[in-house]
């Protein structure tokens, strides 16, 4: 008798356990989870492709100091462009966009763009 009610409640907990795993497993596999885990593993790798680029910057600075250092240059290069470069940089651009039809407009539909 006892070993009946044993194995009876050895069996209804091993199905409990097993519908729940399962189920468990069913919710992870909807694709509204899938594109969660997705999006969330994006996001990881973007932020380690980040910590990356910072590291690969740091290195890089401190490599140009030590060269520097070596090479006896101790001035500090200005990264960015002087005011007239900027400019031109700007005004080439914008004749860009504008001789290619690109400025403030949409570009004639194009029939063969889709083949």
């Amino acid at each position: 008798m006892f070993r009946r009610a044993f194995w009876f409640t050895a069996g209804a907990a091993a199905g409990v356990w097993a519908t729940t795993k399962v189920n468990r497993k069913l919710r992870q596999l909807t694709p509204e989870s899938l594109a969660a885990q997705a999006a969330n593993k994006a996001i990881e790798t973007g932020y380690r492709l980040k910590d990356f680029a910072l590291d690969v910057r740091a290195g890089m600075a401190q490599r140009e100091a030590e060269l520097g250092e070596a090479l006896g240059v101790d001035a500090a290069a200005d990264r960015a462009l002087p005011a007239q470069r900027r400019r031109a940089a700007l005004e080439n651009h914008k004749h860009h966009k504008k001789h290619y039809g690109m400025l403030d407009e949409k570009p004639p539909y194009d029939r063969n763009e889709d083949h």
